[in-house]
């Protein structure tokens, strides 16, 4: 802690530091733009320091912090929405590299035809699965599968009950996996289901 450094402003550091990279994964999967999920992290963490007062010692901080997030990014939405922004068609997807040449290369020597479909599901067509769900269930799911949030956590991170965590997740799952079973039958998997 340096000279001028309150033991208040310590202790949210201490905080804040292990959730930006989760809140930042947040809110690039929310926005789906690199310099939009930096932009609401920032604000977040703007908002998160001003009510730190707020924060109840003993809770699960990220879990407080993700729900400024999320508020953070559909007040975000509401604003461009009452501003008829236009939204770009192309999303940036791309954090990872492009992998597809060496999945399907992969995918070709496997021995193993699920093995092979599961190389060719990259992480930009899963991205791409996320990104086309309604705004309520992307949040949970994103909440959940990327950032390993427990149902209570989401509850308090989006503030609804459980059971609509539970629900919205529910639906969530459904419409993914026909999307990534669209893309198992474009590889050449039959499904049975």
């Amino acid at each position: 802690m340096s000279a001028g450094t309150s033991p208040r402003a310590a202790e949210f550091d201490a905080l804040l530091r292990p959730a930006l990279e989760p809140a930042y994964r947040v809110a690039f999967h929310l926005s789906r733009n690199k310099a939009d999920a930096e932009d609401i992290v920032q604000e977040a963490a703007l908002l998160a320091w001003r009510s730190f007062d707020s924060f109840e010692a003993g809770t699960h901080f990220r879990a407080w912090f993700h729900r400024i997030v999320t508020n953070v990014f559909l007040s975000r939405c509401r604003a461009e929405k009452r501003r008829g922004m236009m939204v770009p068609l192309e999303a940036d997807y791309g954090t990872r590299g492009d992998r597809t040449s060496a999945d399907e290369r992969w995918a070709a020597e496997s021995p193993d035809a699920a093995e092979g479909i599961l190389a060719g599901i990259t992480v930009e067509r899963v991205q791409a699965a996320l990104a086309t769900l309604p705004k309520e269930y992307r949040t949970v799911a994103i909440l959940y599968f990327v950032d390993d949030l427990s149902y209570e956590q989401i509850a308090a991170a989006v503030e609804c009950p459980v059971g609509t965590v539970r629900s919205r997740l529910h639906r969530a799952r459904r419409i993914l996996r026909q999307q990534l079973l669209a893309v198992a039958r474009e590889r050449g998997l039959r499904a049975a289901v």
